[in-house]
């Protein structure tokens, strides 16, 4: 459970930009966060603390600010890393995935070999929104056969449902905070 101290911490290292990228979008930016070594090292604990003493294989993040806290969560677990990015960034042979967007279509890839069949995988980003993203890299993942442990994110927006759309694919669900709006 996060306590209240906890989650005003967090807030408080959160910047909201308005109207970014479009009118009407309240955009939470956690580059305030990773830059206050305090409130970063509490998220970080926070994520991984349900996984602790538990065999976890890998954690995945997704681009670009799921590497950052990714590989945080991994090393602190003793697991591997593994990098979920836009089609045509990684160098080696990969499977692929279409997925929706809040605000379009995209394609999200990993290399083929990253995760072995039965390898549990925690999924981790910054922020759940309508759960588009999270859901095609979850539905990767499970295509090469990983067994998905959770997603984890600092930042839930609620009213949106992700992560109602996560849990409807059998997925744990672990955020740190929310805000209402978008």
């Amino acid at each position: 459970m996060i306590t209240p101290t906890l989650e005003m911490d967090l807030r408080s290292a959160i910047r909201t930009i308005p109207d970014y990228p479009k009118p009407g979008v309240m955009f939470r930016d956690i580059t305030t966060l990773l830059g206050n070594a305090r409130a970063f090292r509490r998220a970080v604990d926070e994520l991984v603390q349900p996984w602790a003493g538990q065999k976890i294989d890998k954690v995945a993040g997704i681009e670009a600010r799921g590497f950052i806290l990714g590989g945080a969560v991994a090393h602190q677990l003793s697991a591997g890393f593994v990098p979920i990015r836009k089609r045509g960034k990684l160098p080696h042979q990969t499977v692929r995935m279409a997925y929706v967007l809040e605000y379009g279509t995209d394609e999200m890839e990993m290399h083929v070999d990253a995760v072995a069949p039965g390898e549990r995988v925690i999924l981790v980003d910054d922020l759940l929104a309508t759960g588009g993203t999270a859901e095609g890299a979850i539905k990767l993942l499970r295509n090469i056969g990983a067994d998905i442990a959770a997603a984890c994110f600092i930042i839930e927006l609620p009213e949106l449902g992700g992560g109602d759309r996560l849990r409807k694919l059998g997925a744990a669900v672990r955020t740190l905070i929310s805000f209402e709006g978008h």
